[in-house]
């Protein structure tokens, strides 16, 4: 070892954050980083290409429930719906505004049907009209994803393959920049990162699992009701579009969740505390409006629906920012 040079020791270089590297050394590094981290998102957008039907299932199922089911406050149609059938078998259905059809009373339930049947009288067969008040709602279809150019099918099939991908890969992904910014983290400095990151995880997959089962059948049904007000139909949606939409309803939602854990981690930093939290929270309710807008779809209802779910994880910020500070303080007075 050269005079003047200091041995550097493994526990000091783990206190440190791990041994001192040059830049092309990083650089390295994180070329590697980028070459398994696109190996495992090429890797799964092909595992997604071969389930393509099952992908598009699950793009659909927002669709289907709204179709089908009540969705938060947003009322169904209170008009009686009748379908016609011919030999047992569903020919159309349709809403009437009264409880007569032509001459038929139907009664005050909500779902009738008017079946259709052959009756022999004597030597002739006549069509006999029977009434069933107690019937099961309508196995109504539900909307249907279209396209309009040539391109679109194969274009629609790489974009949710690209989502279904960089989901799937998403650990593998956030395992290789671990790999990259641990060492040069210390000890404390792992704990925080590590913490942050099961909790930025967990809320991300719920931001995720929110937009899709709750928020989208919400905004897909308002959708429908606000079309039929204006006494129009939605006979369709454009895949390319639908798609687009509900991408990017998932992946802001799950962004905007992850709020409460930058405000958290810079309260930790020092940058942020308590009382400058509290004085912000006029100015939030402006800034998450505008997330609202952003991270979402065009449709007001998701933004409205983004900046309440923001404010109130602010809210929470603030709190668990308070508790800490009152736990310092008791800390510091024993």
């Amino acid at each position: 070892m050269a005079d003047g040079e200091e041995e550097i020791r493994p526990e000091d270089q783990e206190v440190e954050g791990g041994a001192v590297k040059s830049f092309l050394e990083h650089l390295e590094d994180l070329r590697w980083v980028l070459i398994k981290s696109s190996v495992a998102l090429i890797v799964s957008m092909l595992l997604c290409l071969s389930g393509l039907k099952q992908v598009q299932a699950i793009l659909q199922w927002p669709i289907d429930r709204a179709s089908k089911k009540h969705i938060f406050l947003i009322p169904e149609d209170t008009n009686q719906t009748v379908t016609l059938q011919i030999a047992g078998m569903d020919v159309k259905s349709f809403e009437v505004k009264s409880n007569r059809f032509g001459s038929i009373d139907l009664g005050t339930n909500r779902y009738v049907n008017l079946q259709l049947l052959p009756v022999l009288v004597g030597t002739n067969t006549l069509m006999e009209m029977r009434l069933i008040t107690n019937a099961a709602p309508p196995n109504t279809p539900a909307l249907k994803l279209s396209f309009l150019g040539m391109s679109d099918p194969f274009m629609f099939s790489l974009h949710i393959a690209f989502i279904a991908g960089l989901i799937l890969a998403s650990p593998f992904i956030l395992y290789f920049v671990g790999e990259f910014v641990m060492p040069a983290l210390k000890i404390r400095e792992k704990k925080y990162f590590l913490r942050a990151f099961y909790f930025g995880t967990f809320l991300f997959l719920a931001g995720v699992s929110f937009a899709y089962f709750l928020v989208a059948p919400a905004a897909i049904k308002f959708c429908l009701v606000y079309a039929k007000w204006m006494d129009t139909d939605v006979p369709f949606f454009l895949a390319l579009d639908y798609a687009g939409a509900l991408s990017k309803l998932m992946l802001g939602m799950g962004a905007g969740f992850e709020l409460p854990v930058v405000l958290l981690a810079l309260v930790k930093i020092g940058l942020l505390n308590y009382r400058k939290l509290t004085a912000m929270r006029r100015y939030m309710v402006v800034i998450n409006l505008v997330l609202g807008a952003i991270l979402t779809t065009q449709e007001v209802l998701t933004q409205i629906i983004m900046a309440v779910i923001l404010q109130i994880l602010f809210e929470v910020a603030v709190w668990i920012a308070w508790y800490w500070e009152r736990q310092e303080k008791r800390r510091a007075v024993s």
